[in-house]
């Protein structure tokens, strides 16, 4: 009987623990440093890197974002861009992390983290010298595929969109491919390119340059080998005789439909490929995370990092730039962003 009771308490204190809610939690600081990426791994556990002079610097929550761990040193890189949206990027694959981060030379460095592993340093993701002059990349991940995307001056130093794939965790990355050359002798030079991998699909959203307008295109690959023909987003344009330094955000829900939010002049839209853009607020350096099937949205406006619920509220999380989002289950959203060389975080109920 004394054993059977025993179970019992076991179980309810089992129960009790995995039913264990998660608790909003306002603006508060994680660490000092600037430009944060975060990823959530197949066990529910957040990471985050971020950059803070030459340092790559990088720290883990096992409990929803409540808490963080200590910093830990990912690598020092001589000149590593860590500002401006320029800054180390982080995916979650199937054997562990990986991250990827450009110095001012031009060159994408490697290095990834296999479960209860020490950082190391993969090969180098660029198969040609100092040609990610602007540092404006992007990386995703999903099973044992990742792709890296980036801006590249290779052949006649004007602006191009190149990737490339790595199957084994970042260890290794294929031959670069070219996802799209403007017709119109670059694309946008200082808007930073997004990218989602969802099986062994790539999708690449990045901001052109044609006859003076610069619009967000979506190109499609389905093995990260050969790229359709890219696609315009929205049927409005932005004739700007200048470089917005605003790239959008993008996103692949659970039924592999693709989600987009950008900016265009000073307003702030949301768009499916082949579909008329919705405006959904004012501001800039937007993003975007699926939750249950709806979009969850943040940018910045006048210096506030606001977030966009899928009921349409919008909320004021705090002072700062650059929002990143990542779902923590399908009612709350952890949003992390830059402010004075902090990095700040909030756990929002949606």
């Amino acid at each position: 009987m004394k054993k059977m009771l025993a179970f019992l308490l076991f179980l309810c204190a089992l129960s009790s623990c995995s039913e264990k809610k998660i608790q909003t939690k306002h603006d508060f600081v994680v660490a000092q440093g600037q430009m944060p990426n975060m990823v959530k791994d197949k066990d529910n556990n957040i990471h985050l890197v971020y950059g803070s002079g030459d340092s790559i610097l990088y720290c883990y929550s096992s409990d929803n974002a409540a808490s963080f761990s200590k910093p830990a040193l990912v690598s020092v890189l001589p000149h590593v861009y860590t500002f401006a949206t320029r800054g180390p990027q982080i995916a979650a694959t199937e054997g562990g992390i990986v991250i990827t981060a450009c110095t001012s030379l031009g060159n994408i460095y490697s290095f990834y983290k296999e479960n209860e592993g020490a950082w190391v340093q993969g090969k180098r993701v660029n198969d040609v010298d100092t040609i990610a002059k602007e540092g404006l990349m992007a990386l995703s991940a999903d099973g044992n595929n990742a792709f890296a995307v980036w801006l590249d001056v290779r052949g006649n130093k004007r602006n191009k969109i190149y990737g490339a794939k790595s199957s084994d965790g970042g260890k290794i990355w294929s031959k670069n491919v070219m996802v799209y050359t403007s017709p119109d002798t670059t694309v946008c030079e200082c808007c930073k390119p997004s990218v989602a991998v969802k099986g062994s699909n790539v999708y690449v959203m990045f901001r052109n340059w044609l006859q003076g307008s610069r619009d967000l295109y979506l190109a499609q690959s389905s093995d990260g080998n050969h790229f359709d023909v890219a696609k315009k987003l929205g049927i409005g344009t932005w004739k700007l005789n200048g470089c917005p330094m605003d790239g959008g955000g993008l996103a692949v829900d659970e039924k592999g439909m693709v989600q987009t939010v950008w900016r265009r002049e000073s307003k702030v839209y949301a768009a499916m490929p082949n579909s008329v853009e919705k405006e959904i607020g004012q501001g800039r350096g937007c993003t975007l995370e699926t939750v249950d099937g709806k979009n969850v949205y943040a940018w910045t406006d006048n210096g506030d990092i606001v977030i966009m619920k899928p009921g349409g509220q919008s909320e004021v999380l705090g002072k700062g730039s650059l929002p990143v989002l990542k779902a923590l289950d399908n009612q709350h959203i952890a949003c992390v962003w830059e402010n004075e060389k902090q990095i700040h975080a909030a756990i929002v109920q949606l």
